[in-house]
């Protein structure tokens, strides 16, 4: 069970490195204002985008340590299940790495954006949207679908979690978390350009508990 708690805590560190990097690279005072077009990235100094790249960069291999700890958590219950949710999730954090390493570029884009012309500019932001938005699109779809695989897994038992812990899954924290961030602006501004990153602390640091419970009561 220590490997176990390693990985998770390994998962924890990426979502506290992970979500700095995307807050450096995401937060400017008008990012709910301006969200459309990337404008709000003009914002964002020039400074930040390369710290949060790197932050980003560097913290998105210890997701998947986070992930190996889901498994180990519902292996127990079903080798099978628990493989897929395994495999969803690196699928999850690949695409989610190129997209978080794209971010610095199109905010430098818009940084430029007074140095060419508008017809370039348009095709770059357009050429960006295609090829990188789309993956957003995609994460959401992977991570709802990890999300049903990894509740029906603890909703079948014999897992090292509680059964309660369904309820938990990364989407429903996801959602949960939108919710507030939408009635709470002031929160909302902060938390919701690393969505993923507070959801993913949110779940790990749950799994830990539970962890240190089951420990507890094998003990």
């Amino acid at each position: 069970m220590k490997r176990t708690k390693i990985l998770g805590y390994f998962g924890l560190f990426a979502s506290i490195l992970v979500g700095l990097g995307e807050y450096f690279l995401h937060y400017s005072p008008s990012i709910l204002e301006h969200s459309e077009a990337y404008a709000f990235f003009k914002d964002v100094p020039l400074d930040h985008l390369s710290i949060g790249h790197f932050l980003a960069v560097i913290g998105i291999p210890f997701y998947f340590a986070g992930y190996i700890h889901i498994y180990r958590m519902l292996k127990p219950g079903n080798k099978t299940l628990a493989q897929l949710v395994l495999a969803i999730g690196f699928v999850a954090f690949t695409v989610g790495g190129v997209w978080i390493g794209s971010r610095a570029s199109i905010g430098n884009i818009v940084h430029l954006q007074d140095a060419m012309s508008p017809v370039v500019y348009q095709d770059l932001l357009a050429h960006y949207t295609k090829h990188m938005e789309i993956l957003v699109q995609a994460l959401r779809i992977i991570i709802a679908t990890l999300s049903v695989v990894f509740a029906i897994t603890i909703l079948k038992g014999g897992t090292y979690y509680k059964k309660g812990m369904a309820i938990f899954n990364p989407i429903v924290i996801l959602i949960l978390l939108v919710l507030i961030g939408q009635l709470i602006p002031a929160i909302g501004k902060h938390m919701l350009p690393i969505l993923m990153n507070v959801t993913h602390f949110i779940l790990f640091a749950l799994s830990l508990y539970q962890l240190k419970n089951t420990t507890y009561e094998t003990h």
